[in-house]
């Protein structure tokens, strides 16, 4: 299963759907700055499964600021990240997933992008600005693959 990662797009939707062409991917997850963003993609690509949650910018909504989801049997923790006060620390955001028994972590709202497996095996990663950068998750025979990519 091929998962792309996107974050604070901030109304810049053109190297999301040029990276979805690209890599053709079985998920998509937003992980705010602007929600709305990834609406929109859900309307081009209706049938792209999506999961999305709101950023510090996305204003009121209902929905979660966290979530937790499993694909292809992988336990995956995300949230914006500003939560977690990741701009001073990921220790916050790195101890949830622990606590929660996740797999892999994924927060964006530094607009910095990083991607770290931690020595328990915890994947950690924050795509950067979607303008700029994008994740790629490969989840295949138990295994997880996490790579960054420049947006094109």
């Amino acid at each position: 299963m091929k998962l792309l990662i996107f974050s604070d797009s901030h109304r810049s939707t053109s190297g999301m759907i040029e990276a979805i062409e690209t890599h053709h991917p079985d998920h998509v997850i937003h992980l705010g700055d602007l929600m709305s963003d990834a609406e929109e993609l859900s309307y081009i690509y209706p049938k792209l499964p999506m999961t999305m949650v709101p950023g510090n910018c996305d204003g009121w909504t209902a929905e979660p600021a966290k979530k937790q989801i499993s694909l292809a049997g992988q336990s995956i923790l995300l949230s914006h990240g500003h939560l977690w006060l990741v701009k001073d620390t990921y220790a916050h955001a790195i101890s949830e997933a622990r606590s929660v028994n996740a797999n892999i972590l994924l927060f964006g709202h530094t607009h910095r992008p990083y991607c770290e497996t931690l020595d328990d095996g915890l994947v950690v990663m924050n795509p950067g600005a979607a303008h700029r950068h994008y994740g790629i998750i490969l989840l295949q025979d138990g295994t997880i693959s996490a790579s960054l990519h420049p947006t094109f």
